[in-house]
């Protein structure tokens, strides 16, 4: 049971104490019973009963029977209906009669001061951390690890009394609320004393990476000049050597007041003061690492980040005694949010090494992993190729792996090949194939967007690559064993609980399964844009959507990330922006400036990037252009930490540019991996060739958006004829079982039309039991065109009541039999079921979509109670309906129909095993799992941890 929140105005005295904490546990145990899947907030007097709880009108019926009988009172039914929050249950507790005099029963208090690993109730980061710091101050937050040495413990009350001190000597040097912190530290204490400093002054934290070695201090800090500059940091937070730079900083950096270490702030003698801030204050500037041209900073808030940190707790099941073991740079999003922030929410311990440490060798990491029993761990796919390749047996003979149950592999471009080889090569030391999980995210999402289901292998999707790479169609390809050539694409999950993502074209149309466009999504874990950057803004965001800037397609909801849109290089980790790295290489004597082209190109082994440059020279003695390689060698090293993997250094005329004199990278690319840079046509020819070759795939896309569009209108066209006469029919044949025959006619001639199938599976269920009730899953407007297709004549719609409001819609709902339901007059919806349950048991066949409504995005939601509770007094089975199709060819929110094929199946009856509420949830668990296992969508129910069953170590 979570923390209560103790800011609450209702109770006032001991006993009033006590009654309300019985109450809280009494609406969280029924709600949790109703809603398995919901992530129930806190509750406190002042949670509503519909919103907070998730009590609909039948919740509320088993409402009253709990509070009589836990608190042996008479509760009178309209106060208990019209009671807003759990304050008026309380009220109304108070003045509710006892049915009869008898002895207050004996109870034992639970000991009050049980800590949970969860601040639920923390609406910012620094709540968070004062919610652990003043319950658990002893307990080690930070593993710190330095080289081979023993880990350092950092516990929550150090850490935030040392990040109080660097709070209060923060507002000494008078740093405001709001202002802007640089942070440039390696990883240790301090960057952490540090960070946190900043969030208590008020103030804004920027991390940005520290040079590779300290003898670049001074032209590493002038290529960051940018970024300082973009963010108005005010401060400058790094080591004791980076202090002689600081008067050139200043001058560089208007603002920029002071270069001072965390020692310093910790020293000052200041009173400590901690700002309050809000939910949607700035929390964080993430900046890409590298750029410096035109910096992009990630305006993060701290409600995105706790919503970004618990949907990623909530799809990993974070569990109390899981132990998080880290490498990652705390400059990156993956390092500072999904493992540092991460496990100071949900109480965990961090094991935390330097990324040196694990780069100098790889087994330090998986030794760790082995030491702590770590449960959680994430890494760059080369990480996993470094490990495989670079760690001898010897170093690791004792190895232990076994305890991990999910190893992120994200960041950078996942490849199978790196997979297969790491879960092979560490097979023998307990690592299980299921832990290792390729994950989606970036850090316009906070960190995480996309995350495989727990427990399942990495999935590989093997397709053919010409319909790939000329057609942008994902088209799996034949059975194993077969000549053709396959592409491996590795999945990256489904969005994280409350996120959404979809595939456009390039016109920003919605794209149908296994096609290939831009990736763009949406979620409370969203930027609401770049800091003091608006056009950069204004092309990331797109009506409501977020644009990833990565091509990928999406298959049974899961997302494949195809390729990058942007020139963005990732290599060992880091982004690289070729920019940068073009303008000093053009700088070199003997290259000829502006004709430098910095490009990433696939390593022929699969395992990752490469990291090529190619630069225009006249020179031609070999002497000469060995030096030239050697010297853009140490220049690539200097400026991006990472040298090429290939240095080409090509005739004049070999790079390609636009008209306007910007370089083509994608068209250098292209030429090298085909072996032909530096190998010119003539213009002429040169330009026709490639003209040729864009247009094609430009030509194709436009006939797919004809055909679809076309479609759509012809689609649309068909059922405006139809839609007239059949309402007529409808309203004027008597009786109800000629209009239900009008209307299947009209389904499967639109059907048969539009070239939409129908197929129907498993109809003898219907006839293994009667009366029954029919309930199914809901994904489109179809879906009850379908089922009245489909299901014999005499069955119930059972529709909420708002579909009744328009009269025409109403006249023709009426005759075709339907039943209303309310959904929010409590009151109401109690008789509703009452009533439906007296309809059932007199032989009404009622058809319910137990979800209530659907949604754009792939999944099976909730079910409500109603069906169920009906059908269990009535003592009839359930006959569940599993829908597939119907979300694909007409998506919620997009009136834009698509050819597909509708598949219905019917399954075996269940029977309900008694009429009280327990039976009721009981048939509506059977009956969803039914249907979720064959409607091949994934869950959108995620079950407490505690009630999900665990692998053994």
């Amino acid at each position: 049971m979570p923390i209560r929140d103790s800011n609450t105005t209702h109770p006032a005295t001991t006993t009033d104490a006590r009654t309300l904490t019985a109450l809280l546990d009494l609406v969280e145990t029924l709600a949790r019973e109703i809603n398995p899947g919901r992530t129930l907030a806190p509750l406190n007097a002042d949670s509503t009963l519909e919103a907070d709880a998730g009590l609909d009108s039948l919740g509320r019926t088993e409402l009253l029977r709990r509070l009589e009988q836990r608190f042996d009172v008479t509760v009178a039914e309209e106060p208990l209906f019209a009671a807003e929050c759990i304050g008026d249950l309380q009220a109304l507790l108070e003045t509710a009669p006892a049915p009869s005099p008898r002895p207050t029963p004996t109870t034992h208090a639970t000991a009050p001061d049980t800590v949970h690993g969860v601040p639920h109730h923390a609406v910012t980061l620094t709540e968070a951390l004062e919610w652990h710091a003043h319950t658990r101050p002893e307990q080690v937050h930070i593993h710190l690890y330095e080289g081979d040495a023993p880990a350092a413990p950092l516990t929550y009350g150090e850490l935030w009394s040392a990040a109080a001190r660097v709070a209060a000597g923060l507002r000494q040097l008078a740093v405001e609320p709001g202002q802007s912190v640089a942070l440039m530290l390696p990883t240790g204490e301090d960057f952490f004393h540090a960070f946190v400093g900043i969030l208590l002054a008020g103030a804004v934290p920027v991390p940005i990476y520290p040079p590779a070695r300290m003898s670049q201090l001074e032209d590493h800090l002038r290529r960051q000049t940018g970024i300082l500059d973009n963010a108005q940091a005010v401060m400058l937070i790094t080591v004791e050597r980076a202090r002689p730079v600081g008067r050139m900083l200043k001058g560089l950096v208007p603002g920029l007041g002071h270069v001072v270490t965390a020692a310093e702030l910790r020293e000052l003698e200041a009173v400590p003061a901690q700002v309050r801030v809000s939910a949607e204050d700035i929390a964080l500037l993430q900046y890409t690492s590298g750029s410096t041209g035109s910096p992009k900073g990630v305006v993060l808030s701290h409600a995105n980040l706790l919503a970004n940190i618990r949907a990623m707790g909530s799809a990993l099941k974070v569990r109390p005694d899981d132990v998080f073991v880290s490498w990652l740079p705390l400059y990156h999003d993956m390092g500072l949010i999904g493992a540092w922030l991460g496990s100071l929410y949900h109480g965990m311990p961090l094991v935390l090494m330097s990324p040196m440490a694990f780069i100098t060798r790889p087994q330090r990491w998986l030794q760790a992993i082995h030491h702590h029993r770590g449960t959680l761990s994430a890494a760059p796919n080369f990480a996993y190729d470094l490990c495989t390749h670079k760690i001898a047996d010897d170093a690791i003979q004792d190895l232990d792996l076994s305890s991990l149950r999910f190893t992120c592999n994200g960041a950078e471009p996942v490849s199978a090949d790196t997979i297969e080889r790491f879960t092979a090569r560490f097979a023998d030391y307990g690592f299980r194939p299921e832990a290792m999980a390729p994950v989606y995210g970036l850090a316009e999402c906070s960190v995480g967007l996309c995350f495989p289901p727990l427990g399942r292998r990495p999935r590989i999707d093997r397709i053919l690559p010409h319909p790939f790479r000329d057609a942008r169609r994902a088209v799996p390809a034949p059975a194993p064993g077969t000549a053709a050539a396959v592409l491996p694409m590795v999945g990256c999950g489904l969005p994280l609980p409350g996120h959404e993502v979809r595939v456009v074209d390039d016109s920003g149309h919605e794209l149908g399964d296994r096609e290939v466009g831009r990736l763009q999504f949406r979620g409370p874990s969203t930027t609401r844009g770049y800091f003091r950057n608006p056009k950069a803004t204004a092309e990331l965001l797109r009506d409501g959507w977020l644009d990833s800037g990565d091509y990928a397609y999406l298959a049974d909801g899961e997302v494949f990330i195809a390729g990058r849109a942007k020139d963005l290089i990732i290599r060992a980790g880091r982004n690289i922006y070729p920019y940068d790295l073009e303008q000093a290489v053009g700088e070199l004597e003997g290259i000829r400036r502006g004709a430098v082209a910095v490009f990433g190109s696939s390593a022929p082994d699969g395992s990752g990037e490469r990291l090529v440059v190619v630069a225009e020279t006249r020179e031609r003695k070999t002497e000469r252009l060995e030096a030239l390689r050697h010297r853009i060698d140490e220049l690539a090293a200097e400026l991006v930490q990472v040298p090429p993997d290939d240095v080409v250094l090509a005739p004049p005329r070999s790079v390609l540019k636009t008209s306007s004199g910007k370089i083509r990278r994608a068209a250098c690319r292209d030429l090298y991996e085909k072996g032909r840079l530096g190998h010119r046509r003539s213009d002429w020819s040169q330009w026709l060739h490639l003209g040729a070759a864009a247009a094609l795939p430009v030509m194709a896309r436009g006939v797919r958006n004809l055909r679809a569009r076309t479609f759509a209108a012809y689609a649309w066209l068909l059922f405006g004829l139809l839609a007239a006469p059949v309402w007529l029919l409808v309203i004027l044949l008597p009786g109800r079982r000629l209009p239900h025959g009008v209307v299947r006619a009209a389904i499967y001639a639109l059907s048969w039309a539009c070239a939409i199938p129908i197929r129907v599976r498993g109809r003898e269920h219907l006839h293994d039991v009667t009366p029954f009730v029919v309930a199914s899953n809901h994904a489109s407007y179809l879906d009850a065109l379908v089922l009245s297709a489909v299901l014999p004549h005499g069955f119930r719609f059972v529709a909420k009541r708002e579909l009744g409001r328009n009269r025409f819609m109403r006249w023709f709902l009426d005759k075709a039999g339907t039943w209303y339901v309310d959904r929010f007059d409590a009151q109401r919806g109690m008789q509703d079921a009452t009533r439906m349950t007296e309809a059932a048991r007199s032989g009404e066949a009622l058809v319910f979509f137990p979800e209530g409504t659907f949604t754009r995005a792939p999944g099976l939601g909730p079910f409500r109670l109603g069906a169920f509770v009906a059908a269990a007094g009535a003592g009839l089975p359930v006959v569940p309906i599993a829908l597939r199709g119907t979300r694909a060819v007409l998506r919620s929110g997009h009136w834009f129909p698509r050819r597909g094929c509708i598949e219905v199946e019917f399954l075996a009856p269940v029977v309900p095993t008694g009429d009280d509420w327990q039976a009721a949830i009981g048939l509506r668990d059977a009956v969803r799992a039914a249907i979720l296992k064959e409607c091949a969508e994934p869950d959108l129910v995620e079950l407490p941890a505690d009630t999900v069953s665990r692998p053994s170590s």
